[in-house]
């Protein structure tokens, strides 16, 4: 398979079908909320129907937002602690709710974009039946 999956003359974009993932909508149509919850996925998407509860994310939504927030926090502190050399309590009241609001925002769209990417894929049961 192709960066484009292709059956027949039925395609999936992994691009596009991750973007809306990113977005929180549905991977297929792009109009439907992932969401009914914070982190808790639709059975099926209001909009065309597609059902979305055979995503399996697991863990990896959590890893991937660790990395990504990580990779922004650590080099803050650093020139921070380079540049300025802060008290210790000024540090922890700054970084520790940055990095708590950066994951709950990256999160749920790194979760959808994971989901988005099942979907394209046809993994985990999202390809049976119709597009």
């Amino acid at each position: 398979m192709t960066m484009t999956q292709t059956i027949g003359n039925n395609f999936r974009s992994w691009r596009r079908a991750m973007g809306r993932g990113l977005k929180q909508r549905c991977p297929a149509c792009g109009q439907g909320a992932m969401y009914g919850r914070f982190l808790k996925v639709r059975d099926e998407c209001q909009t065309c129907g597609l059902e979305l509860h055979h995503h399996r994310a697991d863990d990896a939504p959590p890893y991937f937002t660790m990395m990504i927030v990580g990779h922004i926090i650590v080099p803050l502190v650093l020139i921070l602690e380079r540049t300025v050399m802060p008290s210790l309590w000024l540090q922890f009241f700054l970084w520790l709710p940055l990095t708590l609001i950066l994951c709950l925002i990256i999160l749920p769209r790194v979760k959808g974009a994971l989901i988005g990417l099942q979907w394209a894929h046809r993994m985990h049961g999202f390809g049976e039946g119709h597009d």
